[in-house]
């Protein structure tokens, strides 16, 4: 009986040793790069990049004024992508020629912006911004008209309506485009200053 019993777990040890050595023959057989892939943790998921819109919309809910600024670096990020690389160049010349008051080089980058891509708003923008410079409100202003015929929530081109507005003495529309920025951008704090400035000078005027 113990012969029979002895042969049984030898014959089971056995067996189980030769399954042992098919399966490791079997992964070995697989080639190295699968076998990564295989043992491998699964990545996570890339975080789908919120549209333009969302952020506007995160950016209208948003009180908080830190968050809302990284809201709208966000966007402004967005603004400056022209989709074409030669503008994205010519558009970033023409501002470091603006921060170093190269302006006459600046204008002329910025001609170039404007003629070749006039779909671009944040072309039209940067122009405005040189023009306000150079103090040529005038012009300042046609420019921000063209931006915001191309993207009414454009807060940076609707804020400097409020200052051409503000450099003519036109209290009450410049108080009205400080309030549109308010629409789009609630949280920002230079434009809510501007609000309560101006509204205590009309007040003042009326007294």
């Amino acid at each position: 009986m113990w012969n029979r019993i002895y042969k049984f777990i030898l014959v089971f040890l056995v067996a189980g040793i030769t399954v042992g050595m098919a399966n490791i023959s079997a992964a070995q057989s697989v080639d190295p790069e699968t076998q990564l892939k295989l043992t491998e943790p699964a990545k996570p998921k890339a975080k789908k990049a919120d549209s333009l819109d969302q952020l506007f919309s995160k950016l209208k809910k948003e009180r908080h004024p830190k968050i809302a600024k990284r809201l709208s670096k966000r966007i402004w990020a967005r603004w400056f992508k022209s989709d074409s690389a030669s503008i994205d160049l010519l558009t970033g010349w023409a501002r470091k020629a603006m921060n170093e008051k190269k302006y006459a080089v600046a204008l002329d980058l910025l001609d170039q912006v404007t003629t070749l891509k006039p779909d671009y708003a944040e072309g039209w923008n940067q122009r405005a911004t040189l023009h306000y410079f150079m103090q040529s409100y005038g012009k300042s202003l046609r420019d921000v008209e063209r931006v915001l015929a191309l993207e009414p929530r454009h807060f940076g081109a609707l804020s400097g309506m409020g200052l051409i507005f503000q450099a003519f003495d036109q209290k009450k529309k410049a108080l009205a485009a400080w309030y549109k920025v308010l629409e789009v951008y609630p949280a920002m704090t230079s434009a809510q200053k501007a609000v309560i400035h101006l509204e205590d000078e009309i007040a003042a005027k009326r007294i």
